[in-house]
């Protein structure tokens, strides 16, 4: 579900790929007694490509501090998301959508409009592809956003599935932002400290936090000047020190 975004054009990643396939090639097995220090070499390789095309594009545009790595959600946890949302109102969103399976779920489920938003273009694209298959690409909407830059201030229902390292980050911009109860449903357990917790534990057990966004403070009352009153044709101020006529 998060971040990423891509420095070189398509054109360069696939000269790059064409590349490292090339170099990948006297690590194949040409004897027997090779064959697992060469099958070794050509996994490692396979697994760094698939990392530099598909999850490291982006990293560079986004703080370190704020970066997460993508990993996929599972059956299980798309359930619990839309077990603790549906029937809500509003726009939903998932924070760093990844392949767009949370928000597809969402939209099948009712729960509408659902907007995923990802920084990295390959898994925006694959999440759209998804949506395409399932008849669903006209209805559901994924952004190529930094999900620290959206506003959240029409969002009603939240989808997060982040590293416990930018949790403190996220609650401040949740508290800014999100209108009173709204409800934002932490995919990987506790450790988000923001609004009400609606957690069923025993319903959702380990997998799912659930947070409300508290109602805003009443506001004191404007501190206006001492009324003014127009008496006989003369404005008067009444103030402590008495009514003071003015011509």
């Amino acid at each position: 579900m998060p971040r990423g975004g891509g420095l070189m054009a398509s054109g360069a990643r696939l000269q790059l790929l064409l590349a490292l396939w090339t170099l990948a090639g006297p690590a194949r097995p040409v004897a027997a007694d090779a064959s697992d220090g060469g099958w070794a070499a050509g996994s490692g390789l396979a697994a760094y490509i698939a990392w530099a095309l598909l999850l490291q594009p982006g990293f560079r545009r986004v703080p370190l501090r704020l970066q997460v790595p993508y990993v996929g959600a599972s059956e299980r946890q798309v359930e619990h998301v839309l077990s603790l949302l549906r029937g809500r109102p509003g726009k939903t969103v998932d924070l760093g959508s990844g392949d767009g399976r949370i928000v597809l779920a969402a939209h099948k489920c009712g729960l509408r409009p659902a907007v995923g938003y990802e920084l990295n273009p390959w898994l925006v694209g694959l999440a759209r592809l998804h949506a395409w298959r399932a008849g669903c690409a006209g209805s559901v909407c994924y952004l190529r956003e930094d999900l620290w830059k959206v506003s959240l201030r029409d969002c009603h229902n939240v989808s997060v599935f982040l590293a416990p390292s930018v949790l403190p980050l996220l609650e401040d911009k949740l508290r800014a932002e999100l209108p009173a109860g709204a409800r934002v449903d932490k995919c990987s357990g506790a450790g988000l400290h923001f609004g009400e917790d609606k957690t069923d534990t025993k319903k959702d057990g380990p997998w799912n936090e659930l947070r409300e966004a508290p109602s805003p403070p009443p506001q004191p009352p404007p501190n206006f000047p001492f009324p003014t009153a127009l008496v006989g044709g003369a404005l008067r101020d009444r103030g402590p020190a008495g009514d003071q006529q003015r011509s």
